[in-house]
């Protein structure tokens, strides 16, 4: 489950069709070290399928470049458009694959335990997220806003309890 010894690579992804975050984080004897963060952007008059496979392929270099050992993911918020909803689900659909792909250890938080395990509070607005990921990791200056949200869930991950798994194991 963790990598050599007691150090763990972390992938957080914020998921979206028009631009989905990626933030990596290293776990090594309690300590957080961020290792670099991201937005794959798509064009939203491209097709759905064209978008998902940008994320998938660019999520999976971001795998291959940084070798993490999970990938925490935040949980879809269900607004009122079920076609926006539909769409994130595709996308989540894709990030999980390149995790089932890497056999990466998956876990998945709800936006309100992200922000409660950075900041403190689960309302937490998105620049108080962006302001205690850049204090915790010690950046120096904020991350974009949906990196900053996935370098949270990142972070929202490597303060589980022994690390172990949100999500049922790959079998």
């Amino acid at each position: 489950m963790t990598g050599s010894g007691d150090s763990q690579v972390i992938l957080g992804v914020d998921p979206g069709t028009q631009a989905t975050g990626y933030g990596v984080i290293r776990l090594e004897a309690g300590r957080i070290q961020h290792l670099t963060h991201g937005v794959v952007r798509t064009r939203p008059k491209d097709p759905l399928w064209i978008r998902l496979h940008q994320i998938h392929a660019e999520l999976t270099t971001v795998v291959e470049e940084s070798r993490p050992t999970a990938l925490s993911l935040e949980r879809c918020f269900v607004g009122k458009n079920i076609q926006s909803a539909l769409k994130l689900g595709h996308a989540r659909g894709a990030i999980m694959v390149v995790g089932a792909t890497a056999s990466l250890e998956m876990a998945e938080y709800s936006p309100s335990e992200i922000k409660n395990a950075v900041t403190g509070h689960g309302r937490a607005d998105k620049h108080q997220v962006q302001e205690m990921v850049r204090v915790i990791l010690g950046l120096p200056k904020a991350a974009p806003s949906d990196a900053s949200d996935a370098l949270a869930a990142a972070i929202t991950h490597a303060h589980r309890p022994n690390l172990r798994p949100a999500m049922e194991p790959r079998p």
